[in-house]
């Protein structure tokens, strides 16, 4: 699946990008309040996680987050805290098993929950069961924002990507999450809640260099810029070379920052090298309308265009551990069966099959309501959703 929209929901926060058959970067993020301008994945975050508070405002409305209750003490079923998170919600519902947790390592504390939920469900005024729902559907609703910020407000609809949650908790609410947005799909891997530190121990080594030239018209000479990036490319291949790394491993990437004279802000492109031979301008010009329209919807391309700066980006990949493809076995997941549990949704308190998740093998179907439980997360298989384990040992998640 090439168009992909992450969903990384941990303990205090949630990340999520949309990468249109490649990962997007951005040089112009925001960080709580401050504008970050170096070159970075383009993630949007929220403050929308397991440990994050439920508390009522002064308004009397209920809310969910920023503030998180962290590692310590942690949501009140760890034991130690007195705060009611998402994480005591998704207990009080059922959507987590207390004697499964952390593949039996750790035991949830229930009653310390359901208590503190029934003291915030009486200052609403509803039951405790509701509130927990309530509780679900405001830190749903921020993670939806923060999709709709990446995907509709920038020009790409979401019913034509697949949703990938990881993290601790981002299989516990992706497929509400899907539903609300149209996503046909959710890609469940195969270890969703180490699935970060995988990356990182796998990621290629990069280096991102920039200068800046401000050209425009007759100054945006080919041979110039040529000049500018070979220059570029021999500083950085000195100092990736001074950490051990060979020379021939090394790939080189060129981009241009490009606006509109008179703009404060650009936009990335990259630069057109597969074409020496035609009129550099031209192709610049032509590359940063069609970027322009897809972000801001318009684009006009009588008015001239500036190149700001030149971006160099130097790149290591590393090698990449193989993933065997498992053989097609058989549909029902029986083998997989652990119990039942009654967990509440939306329609009610259903009862809802169990599955170890180590246990599902290639083939595999399985329909909700259902949980799938393994060491590192839970995924919620909410009711009219089937699921089916692929020949990696994803699960796959679409509505009936």
């Amino acid at each position: 699946y090439s168009d992909i929209i992450t969903l990384d929901m941990g303990g205090t926060s949630t990340d999520v990008s949309l990468c249109p058959g490649r990962i997007k970067e951005t040089t112009s993020a925001t960080l709580g309040g401050y504008p970050i301008s170096v070159p970075m994945i383009d993630i949007n975050t929220v403050g929308a996680g397991g440990g994050s508070i439920a508390r009522v405002d002064v308004g009397g409305a209920l809310v969910v987050g920023p503030q998180s209750a962290g590692a310590d003490p942690g949501p009140a079923c760890y034991g130690k805290g007195d705060q009611i998170t998402v994480t005591d919600a998704n207990l009080v519902l059922g959507r987590l098993r207390p004697d499964q947790f952390l593949g039996g390592r750790m035991q949830l504390d229930l009653q310390r929950s359901q208590e503190l939920m029934s003291t915030l469900a009486t200052e609403i005024n509803n039951s405790i069961e509701q509130t927990a729902l309530g509780i679900i559907r405001v830190v749903n609703a921020n993670m939806e924002r923060a999709i709709r910020a990446i995907s509709l407000e920038r020009g790409y609809d979401p019913r034509r990507f697949t949703l990938v949650p990881f993290g601790g908790a981002g299989p516990m609410h992706c497929c509400d999450l899907a539903q609300e947005l149209g996503i046909p799909r959710v890609l469940v891997p195969t270890r969703p809640g180490i699935l970060s530190a995988l990356g990182v121990a796998i990621a290629d080594v990069v280096k991102d260099y920039s200068r800046t030239v401000m050209l425009r018209g007759l100054d945006l000479d080919r041979t110039r810029v040529e000049e500018e990036f070979q220059g570029m490319e021999g500083l950085a291949k000195t100092e990736m070379a001074g950490e051990g790394i060979a020379p021939d491993k090394m790939v080189a990437r060129r981009f241009l920052d490009v606006r509109y004279v008179g703009q404060s802000f650009e936009l990335t492109v990259e630069y057109p090298s597969h074409r020496p031979q035609s009129d550099l301008a031209k192709l610049i010009g032509t590359s940063f309308y069609k970027a322009h329209l897809r972000r801001f919807g318009y684009a006009d391309r009588n008015e001239p265009v500036e190149v700001v700066n030149l971006r160099l980006k130097l790149e290591v990949t590393m090698e990449k551990p193989h993933t065997e493809e498992q053989i097609v076995g058989q549909v029902n997941p029986s083998a997989a069966l652990i119990g039942e549990s009654q967990v509440i949704f939306q329609e009610g308190s259903l009862a809802s099959a169990v599955y170890q998740r180590e246990r599902l093998v290639c083939g595999n179907r399985l329909s909700g309501p259902a949980l799938v439980i393994q060491m590192d997360c839970t995924t919620v298989v909410p009711p009219g959703w089937v699921g089916v384990v692929d020949t990696f040992g994803n699960l796959l998640l679409e509505p009936e």
